[in-house]
């Protein structure tokens, strides 16, 4: 089970933006004009755009340089997250149910880098049903549908069963992630709580597609109607 992070689970867009122009500033030694959109991109295609868009000639040295100075930021301004940010309705509730679950492993698929994606589910206390180490982020270079299908692999490395399509289930909130799952094979559950419609959201193909999180018996429903029971033993 994976889940985006930013407006699946939690909005701190405001502390985002400011985390990244001050990573930017630290990079470049120019104060940011324009941030590139997120529309649910690995932060790492991000920062190559806004680079880019705000005049700077990128080379290697630059991803290296701008993810450290950009969790360094981020961790910050942790206070700040909880006072100008909060937990998608239900997230948490939703989180806990589908943990409930037998065999089920909870992970993260995020363009956020590892470090701010544990800061932003720690700091709302969503951090205790995740399995940070089998996701997927946004420092690593892969497009999202060949992340995801790197976070399977972690999966079958770390707990020692097959993880495929039959067994696979993102939740998000862009028509990007559907996108992802659909060329991965996984099952979609897509939510209506980022900036993505219900029709854009069924258009690009979800298996479900639900308002929010605040049902959570619908949500585990959802999962197990889409899944195949783990064969733990299965390699």
């Amino acid at each position: 089970m994976l889940w985006n992070v930013d407006l699946t689970l939690v909005d701190v867009a405001i502390v985002t933006r400011d985390a990244y122009a001050d990573a930017f500033r630290q990079v470049t030694g120019r104060p940011l004009v324009k941030l590139a959109p997120a529309m649910g991109r690995p932060d790492s295609e991000i920062i190559f755009e806004t680079l880019a868009v705000n005049g700077i000639v990128t080379g290697d040295e630059h991803l290296p340089k701008f993810i450290e100075a950009l969790a360094a930021a981020f961790a910050s301004r942790r206070k700040r997250l909880v006072k100008e940010g909060h937990a998608m309705p239900g997230a948490k509730d939703a989180l806990q149910a589908v943990a409930r679950l037998d065999g089920v492993v909870q992970s993260v698929l995020t363009g956020t880098i590892k470090s701010n994606a544990v800061l932003k589910l720690d700091m709302f206390g969503l951090d205790r049903y995740v399995d940070f180490e089998v996701g997927g982020y946004g420092e690593e270079v892969y497009p999202k549908a060949s992340l995801l299908q790197v976070a399977q692999g972690r999966v079958k490395r770390r707990y020692g069963f097959r993880c495929d399509g039959s067994n696979t289930v993102l939740i998000g909130d862009s028509a990007r992630d559907v996108q992802a799952a659909r060329i991965a094979g996984a099952a979609m559950i897509a939510v209506a709580s980022g900036r993505s419609t219900p029709a854009e959201l069924h258009e690009a193909g979800a298996d479900i597609v639900l308002q929010d999180l605040t049902n959570a018996s619908e949500v585990v429903a959802a999962v197990a109607r889409l899944t195949s029971p783990v064969d733990r033993k299965a390699v």
